[in-house]
């Protein structure tokens, strides 16, 4: 599958500079923006893998570095929402300032940590977003305050064999009062490194934004 060339992005938040690599398909209809879980990077080779799917349906990726690696070696600050949450949301201002991606509609693409901070920030923007999708996310970590004000549609995709995260998503899903849908991806561990896996969680993903994204 031929991926568009990316860009490498630098945005100022506060006192540091977020990297990130953004993608735009030709004509693209929308853009995610992934936020990353603790300890992970947009090298991350699982979203990297989902984010050129998106592109083979007209769906532009920002892959985001939320926290800089001197930040991602301390444990606190992998797990402080708040702040990977207003890191997002500076995120999504830059690329509603943009002139090639001020046009598209936004969606969220949330891994562990990250999913939390994709679930706040939707909350914080409501219409604003237009559909989010957890993978093996912490949404119960939004809190429920975030979760019930969270306006677009969303998926939660947790792997078979995650029980402890299945049942953290059944809370948060319980505490969703948007479009909203729970995946058990059959057969998954919690990082979907099983054969064919990982395949489900990106079709699920292009499935859902392709629906709601440019709905």
């Amino acid at each position: 599958m031929s991926s568009p060339a990316g860009q490498l992005v630098q945005i100022a938040a506060d006192d540091v500079h977020m990297e990130g690599l953004l993608e735009l398909p030709p004509g693209a209809r929308g853009i995610v923006l992934f936020a990353h879980g603790s300890g992970s990077s947009r090298h991350s080779p699982r979203n990297n893998y989902v984010a050129r799917v998106l592109h083979g349906q007209g769906i532009g990726t920002l892959l985001l570095d939320l926290l800089t690696l001197a930040e991602d070696l301390d444990y606190q600050t992998r797990f402080d929402i708040d702040l990977l949450t207003h890191r997002l949301l500076v995120a999504t201002r830059w690329v509603k300032l943009q002139a090639p991606t001020r046009h598209l509609p936004i969606g969220y693409f949330g891994a562990s940590t990250g999913a939390a901070a994709a679930l706040q920030a939707a909350a914080a923007l409501g219409t604003q977003i237009a559909a989010v999708v957890s993978r093996g996310g912490r949404a119960d970590l939004a809190g429920p305050h975030d979760l019930a004000r969270v306006e677009c549609p969303t998926l939660l995709l947790v792997g078979e064999r995650d029980t402890e995260v299945i049942a953290l998503n059944r809370e948060a899903y319980e505490g969703l009062h948007c479009v909203r849908e729970l995946g058990i991806v059959p057969g998954a561990s919690h990082l979907f490194e099983e054969a064919g896996t990982l395949e489900q969680v990106a079709s699920r993903a292009a499935i859902w934004f392709g629906q709601h994204l440019m709905a």
